[in-house]
């Protein structure tokens, strides 16, 4: 089932080698085994849970969180008061929670929990779960609970819901009652209000017991494919039925979330990478979209390719894209995708949120405290892929994200990368900061160091970091050890204010046979430049000015001159030449340092 199985063998044994925001790594571990059976009458489901729950930590847990999404999906609900007071909500959630009515509500409570058999007080808050435990979870000991729970599937409103807008009938996705993660920070226990997610490492044994006409697609690996698959109505095979069910039996070893969809007419195909993963497509049975779902399958198979290059390779052996949900969105070993697109947009979501199976499945960063490094990694490294595998030739794939950035950072409505996800004034400003703001982090860094050292940087992450819980400092360091530049001023200045990058040509004086450029840094923001000067008669001459707190020089980058201390305002680059032998000046002519002000990085010299 795992292509590279000594890497969970190890995983816990080599943990605490690692160090982490100056601690010794570890992460708390989980065994999950659920069976659930499903009444798509009324679109409600009882469940069995027994969770073993290992506390690596060195700390004594005298309490435990469990995240019970559903009861997002109700009128009064955070999720919903949330979406009705932001100024710029969601269109796809809006006002629609308060107007559900009780059968098309959400919902998922315990009816028993017991730890080591013992029955345990616990109370339901919003989306959390609090339990106060029977016996402390020692450090290094584990806990057994046993949960019986029952849910009901909201209508489609955000990612999990039920007969999305495209007829999918069941997306079920953050679906069951899910342990909070505890790491170096203490308990991650955040209500629902509409972002992303956290979790606990963990194995799943999951049993769907569900009406024997759907067709079931998700996380996890099917154990019982000859029974629920096509042909089951044939003769002579063993059907586990009850009554008109079909019980569909996965195992997903090493994730942190379990997710499947369900429907009655998905096309489910397969074709096999050229790494050997088996790549799943469901889809609906729809004319309009079967020609490119079908082309779909080659270009996964470039995307798989492109990724396994450039970030490290698939570790598992499956991964399923699937008709459903109400967009786009990431899960282990799969993703859910609205599919009624042009061929190229069915593409490019496909691109990024399978790009997500690395940057957030396999390196699970916080994405409540850090989303821009799930979401902008993703976005970059599959802006990469799509420029290749689409042909799109573009010089800049990230310029889009530049683009964005910039905006943002003239809008005066930034905020610190560093700010909660939840907690950001405007859901735009959330969605640029994550995404284009994390994605000009990478393009950016590839400025600094070199395109060839970030290539290693991210290899070296992902080997250094997969299957496990990465923070910020922990990717900076990487990249410091690759490059061997000073590069924590850098994650300073970009996540964690609004300090912006403004560097300017202030003024140019030619003496006899010397022309001194004066540039400016306006900027908070320090970073090192490069400063390309055109001579008449076509030829040019690149100057390369070092930033004194890198300590570092970047090969090939032109005329290396004195560096550059941060607090001193002004620099000046003195060349020989004459002011009419030079015809143009420029500062970053690349386009990859993030200026705000790209206006005043240009002086074109009058004859």
């Amino acid at each position: 089932m795992l292509k590279h199985t000594l890497t969970f063998i190890l995983l816990i044994s080599i943990a605490t080698l690692f160090g982490q925001n100056n601690t010794n790594y570890w992460q708390q571990y989980a065994n999950y085994d659920m069976d659930i059976d499903f009444d798509d009458t009324n679109y409600q489901y009882q469940g069995d849970q027994k969770l073993v729950y290992s506390n690596n930590s060195p700390d004594t847990l005298n309490r435990v969180f469990y995240h019970m999404y559903f009861n997002a999906f109700q009128p009064g609900s955070e999720m919903d008061v949330r979406s009705r007071t932001i100024q710029d909500p969601d269109s796809r959630v809006g006002d629609r929670i308060s107007k559900l009515s009780e059968s098309e509500i959400g919902f998922m409570r315990a009816t028993s929990l017991t730890q080591d058999g013992v029955a345990l007080d616990y109370e339901l808050v919003g989306t959390v779960l609090e339990v106060e435990l029977h016996k402390p979870i020692l450090p290094g000991d584990s806990s057994t609970f046993t949960m019986e729970f029952e849910g009901q599937v909201p209508v489609q409103i955000r990612r999990s819901g039920r007969n999305n807008a495209e007829g999918v009938e069941l997306s079920m996705t953050q679906w069951y009652p899910k342990m909070a993660e505890y790491d170096f920070e203490g308990w991650h226990a955040d209500p629902y209000i509409g972002r992303e997610f956290h979790g606990v490492w963990a194995d799943f044994d999951v049993k769907i017991t569900i009406d024997k006409d759907f067709i079931l697609g998700g996380s996890g690996y099917i154990q019982n494919p000859n029974e629920v698959g096509y042909g089951y109505e044939d003769e002579g095979v063993d059907v586990k039925r009850r009554g008109k069910k079909l019980t569909w039996h996965f195992i997903a070893p090493d994730v942190h979330d379990f997710a499947w969809a369900a429907d009655k007419d998905y096309i489910h195909d397969t074709v096999t990478g050229n790494d050997g993963t088996t790549l799943h497509f469901l889809y609906k049975d729809n004319e309009d979209i079967k020609e490119n779902w079908k082309n779909l399958q080659s270009k996964t198979i470039e995307l798989l390719d492109y990724f396994n290059e450039h970030i490290g390779l698939y570790p598992y052996d499956q991964y399923s894209v699937i008709q459903g949900g109400d967009g786009g969105m990431e899960y282990a070993m799969c993703t859910l995708i609205t599919g009624e697109r042009k061929f190229g947009s069915l593409v490019g979501v496909t691109a990024h949120e399978m790009a997500h199976a690395w940057f957030q499945h396999i390196l699970a960063t916080d994405e409540a405290q850090h989303e821009w490094m799930d979401e902008g990694f993703t976005s970059y490294i599959s802006g990469l892929a799509m420029n290749e595998v689409m042909d799109q030739n573009k010089e800049n794939p990230t310029a889009g994200n530049y683009r964005g950035y910039v905006s943002l950072a003239n809008s005066g409505y930034e905020q610190p990368q560093t700010t909660h996800a939840d907690r950001y004034a405007y859901n735009q400003a959330y969605g640029t900061s994550a995404y284009s703001k994390g994605a000009v982090f990478l393009g950016q860094l590839g400025y600094l160091i070199g395109k060839e050292n970030l290539e290693q940087v991210l290899n070296r992450y992902f080997d250094e970091w997969k299957f496990k819980h990465p923070t910020p400092n922990d990717f900076i360091r990487v990249a410091e050890k690759v490059s061997g530049a000073e590069l924590s001023w850098y994650l300073n200045d970009w996540t964690r204010t609004t300090n912006t990058v403004d560097y300017a040509i202030k003024d140019v004086n030619t003496a006899q046979e010397t022309t001194n450029i004066t540039l400016e840094r306006i900027g908070l923001t320090p970073m090192p430049l490069e400063v390309k000067v055109d001579y008449k008669g076509g030829t040019s001459e690149t100057f390369y000015i070092p930033l004194r707190i890198m300590r570092w020089e970047k090969p090939n980058a032109g005329t290396v001159v004195e560096d550059w201390a941060w607090a001193y305002p002004t620099y000046n680059l003195e060349i020989t030449s004459t002011r009419y032998g030079i015809e143009k000046i420029e500062i970053d002519p690349s386009g990859f340092m993030a200026d705000v002000n790209r206006e005043n990085n240009v002086m074109i010299l009058e004859e």
